[in-house]
């Protein structure tokens, strides 16, 4: 992590090479970042009882490290900038996977909520890194193509197997190993990182913009607690209303100081860009649809049907299943068809598949429901890759990390407003079955939303 040259690290770095030890790399670190948000859930309640934590503990261990990833994703971008992007990445990778030993070996409850926010902080440095990082070592087109839609289907392979992974783990070895299992993967990650992924440049000259880092830390951390407790509480509770109003106020914040800053976290002409704004309203949209999909259904099948955590994992599988296969065949496409035909088609595609399970109604079988989570989970990752290579293209090199933690911050709130509507909607409903294809109408919603800005925002091929 010193920056000095890494030889064996060039031959991923010419076009069109597809040397597949950088992506590696990359994608095991992205992959226990994701899967530390999910895997929880479904060990929180023995968690719970082993360490005698009240219900808020129970929450804390949970939220608190989506809490801190949300809210550090803009300061570990504006790091790996000025940093390096590699040196940051390899730092997170660390802290991550010391912070998972805290968690595995915590005596308390109390212990273990503060190794989870630290593990949240070492997540977000690594989450902007790890796009910025594809981009130097895949530079030509197809191949960056290629990386982009496999990196993206981590997300949804490892948000959708954490329920699954966490009730086998739980079930048969305990709690603890929940989080002993990032031990070994974070260490391959580094070993992997470093022997294959050349150093990253620095812009030294960027000085850290502080003030907007904390504007943007407040903003995030504030929306997304108070959509957390949207799920909770109802929207209309006092704390819940607060808690908007004053991320609108640190947002607004941000955006005068990024105005006046001499060496601005985020360029408001970035910001202003069409296809850098589209792009991230896009990711915000799809992840709105899919993991509000992922979040009722599990609830539903629980719930509504008596499927166990573990038994509600596999029936959701068939979402992630797909998902590998669409990466691959978009990144194989988009450079016959370009980003903008895959974004949209793919974005259509997952719309049909909500709507269709809304139609179906709440008691359908099975074997009906399938279909309808294939095709979401297929679209958002077919439409992933485009919308990915649209951001990261659309930002000058200096500025790659900032754009890699524009796009997942957008991509984290679109979750937790997913998440949050779902559960509201669950709750408030008449019944599950009500509330349920209320949630997959509003899903198929967001998803034609983000085909219509995919339409405006994503440039036609040979356009840039």
């Amino acid at each position: 992590m010193t920056g000095s040259p890494v030889p064996a690290a060039e031959p991923a770095l010419r076009p069109g090479r597809r040397s597949p030890a950088p992506l590696l790399a990359v994608c095991t670190g992205y992959f226990m970042v994701i899967l530390d948000v999910t895997i929880i859930n479904v060990a929180a309640p023995v968690v719970g009882r082993d360490l005698s934590a009240s219900l808020t503990g129970i929450q804390w261990i949970t939220d608190g490290y989506t809490l801190v990833l949300a809210g550090f994703l803009m300061t570990g971008g504006a790091l790996g900038d000025r940093l390096g992007n590699r040196l940051v990445f390899c730092w997170g990778v660390v802290v991550f996977t010391l912070a998972s030993a805290g968690c595995a070996f915590a005596p308390s409850a109390s212990a273990l909520v503060a190794a989870r926010l630290v593990e949240g902080l070492g997540a977000a440095l690594i989450v902007p890194g790890s796009l910025a990082l594809l981009q130097q070592s895949f530079p030509a087109p197809a191949a960056r193509a290629w990386a982009f839609g496999l990196w993206g289907s981590m997300a949804g392979v490892a948000a959708s197997a954490g329920p699954l992974l966490g009730g086998l783990l739980v079930t048969t070895v305990g709690w603890r190993s929940v989080f002993l299992i990032n031990l070994p993967v974070g260490l391959v990650c580094l070993l992997l990182t470093l022997r294959h992924v050349a150093p990253s440049p620095r812009h030294a000259a960027r000085s850290p913009d502080w003030p907007a880092q904390c504007a943007v830390v407040a903003a995030v951390a504030l929306l997304t607690a108070a959509l957390n407790e949207a799920g909770r509480r109802g929207w209309s509770d006092p704390a819940v209303l607060g808690g908007l109003t004053l991320a609108l106020v640190a947002a607004g914040a941000f955006l005068v100081r990024e105005r006046w800053a001499r060496s601005p976290a985020l360029p408001l002409s970035l910001l202003r860009s069409r296809t850098m704004s589209g792009g991230a309203a896009i990711g915000l949209l799809f992840n709105f649809g899919f993991y509000g999909m992922v979040f009722t259904a599990s609830l539903y099948f629980q719930h509504r049907r008596g499927f166990s955590a573990l038994a509600a994992g596999a029936a959701l599988f068939p979402a992630v299943a797909v998902t590998m296969f669409a990466s691959v065949v978009s990144g194989r496409l988009s450079r016959r068809t370009g980003d903008r035909p895959l974004v949209v088609s793919g974005m259509l595609l997952a719309a049909l598949g909500l709507a269709g399970w809304a139609v179906a109604g709440a008691d359908a079988a099975y074997t009906v429901l399938v279909a309808p989570m294939m095709a979401a989970g297929f679209g958002t990752s077919f439409a992933l890759t485009g919308s990915t290579a649209t951001v990261m293209a659309a930002a000058p090199p200096e500025y790659s990390g900032a754009a890699s933690a524009l796009f997942n911050t957008t991509r984290q709130i679109g979750s937790a407003t997913g998440v949050a509507l779902g559960g509201s909607l669950l709750a408030t409903g008449s019944d599950y079955g009500v509330g349920l294809r209320i949630a997959m109408a509003v899903g198929a919603l967001a998803y034609l939303v983000a085909a219509g800005v995919a339409l405006r925002c994503v440039p036609a091929k040979g356009k840039a």
